[in-house]
């Protein structure tokens, strides 16, 4: 409770903060004493207020700042030559002598398909990794749900975020996951039918809101809304870094994606039509990504795409792989007829993933993203666990997996314990298991390395079948047996 509280009022504060500044802007351009610059929206103009006073490497920093290297401001300002900006649709509205400010109408209209090469971007480059990034991240796909508007606009990084209508509104500010949540430097331009702002984005999940007027909004025209935990519902945008594509098949009144990344559900991803075929662009996490078309009520393969995998039915699945492949080895078992690979990341099937036979032994590369993964290996039909992975899930090595962290990120330490015959890790990144994630022993006690996603975790330590909390952390939450889970928040 009292982690909820304090980012609930975290946000609370920064949002009266930014409302406090945009007031306390607002006096102080209409008074005497004018701030060093401004770069906003103003009467539906961007409106540039600069103090004749401002230390040049601070002006030099604001034009590049907001790319302003054409309007040569430095001339107008310090010798009071105006062409570039006359030239370029400036209008001067004040030209004092302790400050001077200009200002250009925005577009009145704008071509929805083309954004990208029409916006003036304003705020601050927030070129920076996504909330929920592909390689820190549970979030397996994503794709986006608009209605009464196109999806935003999205050409190489540049996704263009826009708001219909609210035309009264004075100033609409754009903040979300990929800013910091800031109030005040992602301004959005007012066409004639809503404002716009552009930001580049990588691949991933993000979270947004509309600031219009000091008024917090979720986007109405989103049908993806989401709690982010700490009592804020979200706007949910996902910019996508596959588009699967379906040639032909026009006559087709429906055709569905689905694969091992949406559980193999039928109807859920509704791919697009095109003037050639069918397509629709979702963002993969990093992995390896089995799926099949489905055309009004047909399964199959992609036909483009040569990379496919056995599937249980005696026919392929075709194959997307992204990121980097982890090489799983094998050594020995040289007169074995055939060794498959098995875990959880491919859900336990022992007939898709057959092993390569080496002079060593045997092995596979296998696309895997960040996470904790329990494997075997099936030899000529017998499985057993990594003889070179000590890292076990469980007491005994013959009653456990073989256990695998990619990137990890965070280790779990409990002191003392030395007497202790097995200390487990349970917690929500393995269901809370009480035998499977084995602790190793070190000198101050004992010790696991794993890999957490962004967000809140719940965890206890299990000393010899004993539930404890952990004793150096004093967050923790109650639980249903009312025992508590400790607490842990997993940051970027």
């Amino acid at each position: 409770m009292e982690i909820s509280f304090y980012h609930i009022a975290k946000e609370q504060f920064t949002r009266i903060l930014g409302l406090l500044l945009l007031v306390l802007c607002m006096h102080l351009s209409a008074s005497a004493q004018p701030p060093d610059k401004i770069y906003t929206v103003k009467d539906g103009k961007m409106y540039i207020e600069l103090s004749r006073d401002i230390p040049v490497a601070e002006l030099d920093s604001f034009i590049n700042l907001h790319e302003l290297h054409d309007l040569f401001l430095k001339e107008f300002l310090l010798k009071n030559i105006p062409d570039s900006l006359v030239k370029r649709g400036w209008e001067i509205e004040k030209n004092a002598r302790k400050y001077i400010a200009i200002s250009k109408p925005l577009f009145s209209t704008v071509d929805l398909n083309n954004l990208v090469e029409q916006i003036i971007f304003t705020g601050k480059d927030p070129s920076i990794d996504a909330m929920f990034p592909s390689e820190n991240s549970n979030i397996v796909y994503g794709t986006n749900r608009f209605k009464n508007k196109l999806p935003f606009d999205v050409k190489d990084s540049l996704v263009t975020f826009y708001l219909r209508n609210n035309q009264k509104a004075r100033q609409v500010m754009l903040a979300g996951s990929f800013n910091g949540w800031s109030t005040d430097n992602l301004p959005m331009l007012k066409t004639d039918s809503g404002w716009i702002a552009n930001v580049k984005l990588s691949p991933g999940k993000y979270w947004y809101k509309f600031i219009a007027d000091g008024d917090w909004m979720v986007d109405n025209d989103n049908r993806q809304n989401e709690n982010d935990g700490q009592g804020n519902t979200n706007s949910v945008f996902f910019k996508a870094n596959h588009v699967f594509k379906l040639a032909g098949h026009t006559n087709a009144k429906k055709v569905y994606i689905a694969g091992k990344f949406n559980d193999w559900r039928e109807k859920e991803l509704l791919m697009n039509k095109t003037a050639d075929g069918w397509e629709l662009p979702l963002y993969l996490a990093e992995g390896t990504h089995t799926y099949r078309f489905i055309a009004d009520g047909r399964w199959f393969e992609d036909a483009a795409n040569p990379d496919r995998l056995p599937n249980e039915y005696g026919e392929y699945n075709s194959v997307i792989r992204l990121g980097k492949p982890y090489v799983f080895v094998l050594n020995g078992f040289n007169d074995a007829q055939k060794v498959w690979l098995t875990g959880s990341f491919n859900g336990w099937r022992k007939d898709e993933l057959l092993m390569t036979k080496t002079p060593d032994g045997w092995m596979l590369p296998y696309n895997i993203g960040a996470g904790n993964y329990e494997y075997r290996f099936v030899v000529d039909g017998k499985e057993m666990t990594d003889p070179d992975n000590p890292v076990f899930t469980a007491r005994n090595r013959a009653d456990g997996n073989s256990w695998l962290v990619i990137a990890p990120n965070h280790t779990f330490c409990l002191k003392g314990y030395q007497q202790a015959k097995a200390v487990y890790l349970a917690g929500g990144f393995n269901s809370f298991s009480p035998d499977k994630l084995l602790m190793k022993k070190t000198e101050e006690g004992w010790e696991c390395n794993v890999h957490l996603s962004i967000g809140k975790h719940l965890y206890k330590f299990v000393v010899d079948g004993e539930w404890i909390r952990d004793p150096e952390n004093p967050l923790w939450e109650d639980n249903e047996f009312h025992t508590g889970d400790s607490v842990i928040w997993k940051e970027r």
